[in-house]
């Protein structure tokens, strides 16, 4: 019964408490916002952090930022992944995470883990199906809360999962958040390249630095045939996007029908089939990525 009290009053305070939208008790303390830019400040407890972005929705960007960061666990890193996505978070979905997470002693949030990765997420604090209907404030402050009021107790990395867009979300974490680098995910569709440039454009406005752009679902092969298949188009203006803008290309992630189907039971690829052509391509794209940030 104080559970479902506490709860109640946690949604309430959320909806009235523009100031402490994730009803966090109130002895800790984050940056209020300033006018003007804010200053970047560091992740507390937090060596590297990288952010994973497209600027198209459906191009598969929350399953490579899982991937990275399960990658990075495999490796031998204390791995992290904050999704950021207030609106329609997909980290408890894909690690097959629900419940709310447990206060630290100073009130801070204690990520959930599974497969060796601590996540926290938007998802786990609310309903599955419950729509965060909030305006820009609201959203911005559990934003703030989410970024500085979890208890990492120490990453090698963490790997932000950025909504798609760049909008708000991605301008409010790019001001406050010293990154390490950025990784922009595409597929080779003409429209998803276009917008992937305004990606690219976005953090280099910004001044946080491009690792590389993530081709996913770049080929199909047939298992009957096993011919290779550009299902989404060539891959050449992928690479001309490349060249133009000067940034490498990390890696391509073939489409396989697995890949899909292993975040939705929430077993991302490079758990489930650890020895499989996809995984390696996940793995391949986490070693670059991290000799690039000097992991």
């Amino acid at each position: 019964m104080a559970a479902i009290q506490r709860r109640l009053f946690h949604q309430t305070f959320r909806v009235l408490g523009h100031e402490n939208p994730l009803g966090l008790p109130r002895t800790g303390s984050i940056p209020r916002m300033q006018r003007g830019l804010p200053e970047r400040r560091k992740i507390k407890d937090v060596a590297k952090v990288v952010a994973v972005s497209s600027a198209k929705g459906g191009v598969g960007k929350s399953t490579v930022a899982a991937n990275l960061s399960l990658a990075f666990a495999r490796m031998g890193y204390r791995s992290g992944i904050l999704d950021t996505d207030i609106f329609g978070p997909s980290i408890p979905t894909l690690f097959d995470l629900t419940g709310e997470p447990r206060l630290s002693s100073n009130n801070q949030l204690l990520p959930m883990s599974n497969y060796g990765v601590k996540t926290m997420s938007m998802g786990y604090l609310v309903g599955e199906e419950a729509p965060v209907v909030w305006r820009g404030l609201m959203v911005m402050k559990a934003l703030q809360q989410l970024l500085h009021e979890v208890d990492w107790g120490g990453l090698d990395i963490l790997v932000l999962d950025l909504p798609p867009g760049t909008g708000d979300t991605q301008l409010s974490v790019t001001q406050q958040i010293v990154l390490d680098g950025s990784v922009i995910v595409t597929t080779p569709h003409t429209l998803a390249v276009k917008d992937a440039v305004k990606g690219i454009n976005m953090f280099k406005k910004v001044n946080v630095p491009l690792l590389g752009l993530v081709q996913n679902m770049s080929l199909f092969n047939c298992p009957h045939c096993h011919h290779d298949t550009a299902v989404f188009g060539s891959n050449e203006r992928v690479k001309e996007i490349c060249k133009e803008q000067s940034i490498d290309l990390l890696g391509d992630i073939p489409l396989h029908q697995n890949v899909g189907d292993d975040g939705q039971r929430g077993k991302p690829t490079v758990v489930s089939e650890p020895d499989s052509e996809r995984a390696q391509a996940f793995m391949n794209i986490a070693r670059v990525v991290g000799s690039k940030i000097g992991l």
